[in-house]
Order: structure tokens, then C-alpha cells, then sequence
């Protein structure tokens, strides 16, 4: 509690808990801290030698479930507190580097609105049609890239949030309701 409200603790005692162990009373849940100390005393206990990238799903130690804890904190080493991510490193935990690379990949990747997708859906429909002259197009028929089958399918599926151009588009390629 900040001092001045009633139950804190005077500031000489809070600096003389501080010099016991400066994280007594951390801003993070008690959980978090509590697990935290497991897996250092775990470590501690394997002269830090521990591979946290390459410990089995099942481990755990002294009732904490380790190995989910340590790739919870890894995925989530972004939102940590600096002060957790100063814990975890001292211990050799990190950040999970494939994981942030994954999500700045997916972050990278040019978002398509719906209008281009139709487009595109449109485009390889046209090709196939010209090709096979109907666009009774196969469910698993893929063209130019496009999953067309699956597209048209859709396309039907949802035609009531079609707009009246893209209905007669289709239309205008042989597409029947």
C-alpha cells in the first residue's frame, strides 16, 4: 500500500524488506512471482544449466508445470514488466525469437480487402470459363493460385451481401443460382 493509507508500511521498514529481497512486494500477481522463484530454485539446483527452449511439455517442479510457464513468459515476453524480463533473462529465459519473427511476418504481409479478394475470385473465374467454356467450376479446382471452387462456392453462399454489380458480374460469366 502507498504510504500514508492506512496498513502501510512505514518507509523505514518497506527499505528494510527492499534490502531483504528487493522483490517482496512486486507489482506483477504473486502467482507469477511465486513461479518465478520455482523455476529459479530449479535452476539454481541444475548449476544453471537449463535449456528452457528444449524442455518436454511435461516438466515441472515442485508442482509448477515449468516448461508451460516458461513458454508462456517467452510468447508473452513483450507485455512483461522490464523488471520480469530482468528476472527471467538472469536465468537464461528469453524472448521466443520465432515466435516474434512469425508475428512480424504476418504483421509484414499486405492485408487484401474484401473488393480485391472478389476481384481476384473474378479474374480466375473469367480464365476458367474462357478455358472451359461454363463455370461449373469443381469445389477443389484451383486457379491461378485461387482456391476458385471453394471461392464460387462461397461466392453463392453469401450472395445476399453480394452488391448488385458483383451479382451481375458473375451472372454476365454464366454463374446460375
Amino acid at each position: 500500500m502507498p504510504t500514508g493509507e492506512p496498513g502501510a508500511l512505514a518507509p523505514e521498514r518497506r527499505a528494510a524488506l527492499e534490502e531483504i529481497d528487493p522483490w517482496w512486494c512486486p507489482a506483477w500477481p504473486i502467482t507469477w512471482q511465486r513461479t518465478y522463484a520455482t523455476a529459479r530454485q530449479w535452476w539454481l539446483e541444475s548449476d544453471g544449466r537449463v535449456d528452457w527452449t528444449g524442455l518436454p511439455v511435461e516438466t515441472a517442479f515442485e508442482g509448477e508445470q515449468l516448461s508451460r510457464w516458461v513458454q508462456v513468459q517467452r510468447a508473452g515476453w513483450a507485455e512483461l514488466d522490464r523488471e520480469q524480463r530482468d528476472l527471467l533473462s538472469a536465468l537464461g529465459i528469453g524472448e521466443d525469437k520465432e515466435l516474434v519473427a512469425a508475428r512480424a511476418a504476418a504483421a509484414a504481409k499486405p492485408k487484401v480487402s474484401r473488393s480485391d479478394r472478389f476481384a481476384q475470385g473474378l479474374a480466375a473465374l473469367a480464365a476458367f470459363v474462357e478455358r472451359q467454356g461454363h463455370a461449373r467450376v469443381p469445389r477443389s479446382h484451383k486457379e491461378d493460385g485461387t482456391s476458385l471452387g471453394t471461392w464460387l462456392n462461397n461466392q453463392k453462399a453469401r450472395r445476399d451481401k453480394l452488391s448488385p454489380e458483383q451479382l451481375g458480374q458473375l451472372e454476365a460469366l454464366g454463374v446460375g443460382w
